[in-house]
């Protein structure tokens, strides 16, 4: 039903105004004109296409949030902005002279740059030009800013607690530290509970969502502006529809890069592609293939970092398997031979960083040997998937896990079909694998980020998630403490 409705919105929408699929600029009523939102833009960008400023675009089209415009959008462009020419000349600019900096300043929690600009008595411009900024809206807490003009470290200022009749007081949260080191996070079902999170020494949070055709990305801005305003970060995982896929080839990967680009704008930190692309479960039935989902991430990538830079691009991680030779390839690839032919695509040159998934094992990570089950691969051992996947590209990316857990039925009951294999692992065995998964993931200088699978799911049935989730039955969380102390 709701797709009809979107179906039906865009159709009066098409018949009302011509000039919607034109890449011109239309006339609008009062004498202005108009633009239609194309992939990549911002409204910052949008006005100096037309020589306005974004506050007045957003006034002219009553904007609550700037951050918030769609791929489709029709925005009024009003009179005195003037038209862009059909063909731009070429033109080289003029290096801009670089203002003097000497101090820095960290993002928290509140802040944009219009505060920070009139705290230390410097402005606007002078903070984009300093630091780079693509879109001044798009700033981020932990983010480390250069202050034109300061004499040394600029000091932060007090975090005040904010005071609601009848509830108690809360401290702000504490800013996520400046991207680059190691960092942990946990997938969320509900994000009830970002203390325990804090104690685990998470400062990621992830959610995945599933994108069909007609989506808008707004859909996504709350679960951002909620992970920023507790002080994490935030990581989507974004895996769009097989049939929606196998039906439109190109074309479909044309406008989920679009949506990509979308919800790039709102400001996340973290965009997968993907999900478990080697399964027909993933990817359209015959059409598995690392080529063609390293043309769709080449895609997916150029629109995010047109969108919004700042986005580190994680590669879709395949489900770790052997399982082609029972199966066939025309339902799935094993995932040494897919991430191989990923490194072979050049996929390396349209991620920040590899995707990679972990969640069957029942010995501790330390072991590179020891499986009691059957046939054990590689893929049953946390090094065996950090070696694989490390040299198939040689290095030349780090490694994120987008899931790494460790499965117990304890406390939850038996295990369904098929999961039989961790009937035995305990919860306080649980906490101390992923700990140390943690300890090896962060000293081993191949790891960039690693989220747990899962802190709070509770669906307990033919897919058991519940049993890998970190928040037991009562509220319980062995492995905070564990993961606590790994990331001390």
């Amino acid at each position: 039903m709701r797709f009809k409705w979107i179906l039906l919105t865009v159709l009066i929408a098409a018949l009302a105004l011509p000039a919607f699929a034109l890449s011109s600029p239309a006339q609008a009523q009062g004498g202005g004109t108009t633009h239609v939102v194309q992939p990549g833009e911002n409204l910052y960008r949008i006005a100096l296409k037309y020589g306005t400023s974004w506050p007045v675009l957003a006034a002219a089209n009553n904007l609550a949030n700037p951050n918030l415009i769609y791929v489709g959008q029709v925005l009024i462009i009003p009179a005195g902005g003037t038209l862009p020419p059909a063909t731009p000349p070429p033109a080289t600019p003029a290096p801009a002279t670089p203002l003097p900096t000497t101090g820095t300043y960290t993002v928290v929690a509140g802040d944009n740059l219009s505060r920070i600009a009139a705290r230390f008595g410097t402005t606007v411009a002078a903070l984009v030009q300093a630091n780079n900024i693509v879109n001044p809206n798009l700033i981020y807490v932990g983010q480390v800013l250069k202050i034109p003009g300061a004499t040394g470290p600029v000091p932060q200022p007090t975090a005040q607690p904010t005071t609601v009749p009848g509830q108690p007081t809360q401290p702000a949260p504490t800013p996520v530290p400046p991207s680059g080191a190691f960092e942990l996070g946990g997938h969320v079902e509900s994000f009830a509970y970002p203390d325990l999170m804090r104690q685990a020494g998470m400062t990621w949070v992830k959610r995945q969502v599933r994108y069909k055709l007609g989506d808008s990305p707004q859909g996504l801005a709350g679960a951002i502006s909620q992970a920023h305003s507790q002080g994490f970060r935030i990581l989507l995982g974004i895996v769009g529809d097989p049939a929606q896929l196998g039906a439109g080839g190109t074309g479909y990967m044309d406008q989920y890069a679009g949506y990509l680009a979308g919800v790039a704008a709102l400001g996340p930190d973290a965009i997968e592609v993907w999900n478990e692309q080697n399964l027909d479960r993933e990817w359209p039935r015959g059409q598995i293939n690392p080529a063609t989902y390293t043309q769709m991430l080449s895609k997916a990538y150029t629109a995010i970092k047109r969108a919004n830079p700042s986005v580190m691009v994680i590669s879709g991680a395949p489900s770790p398997t052997g399982a082609e030779g029972a199966f066939g390839t025309d339902r799935v690839w094993n995932d040494d031979r897919y991430i191989r032919g990923m490194a072979s695509a050049g996929a390396a040159s349209y991620m920040d960083c590899l995707g990679i998934h972990y969640n069957e094992g029942i010995i501790s990570p330390d072991q590179t040997s020891g499986d009691p089950r059957a046939h054990s691969s590689y893929t049953r051992y946390f090094w065996g998937m950090v070696n694989t996947y490390w040299n198939a590209f040689g290095g030349a990316r780090p490694l994120c896990f987008t899931e790494l857990g460790y499965l117990s039925p304890e406390g939850l009951g038996p295990l369904p079909a098929g999961f039989e294999w961790a009937g035995n692992v305990t919860v306080a065995q649980q906490a101390q694998w992923l700990g140390r998964a943690a300890q090896l993931a962060r000293g081993s200088g191949k790891i960039r980020l690693m989220i747990v699978w899962n802190v709070d799911f509770t669906t307990y049935g033919a897919d058991p998630q519940a049993g890998y989730a970190i928040v037991r039955p009562g509220g319980s969380c062995p492995a905070c403490s564990t993961l606590g102390a790994a990331m001390r």
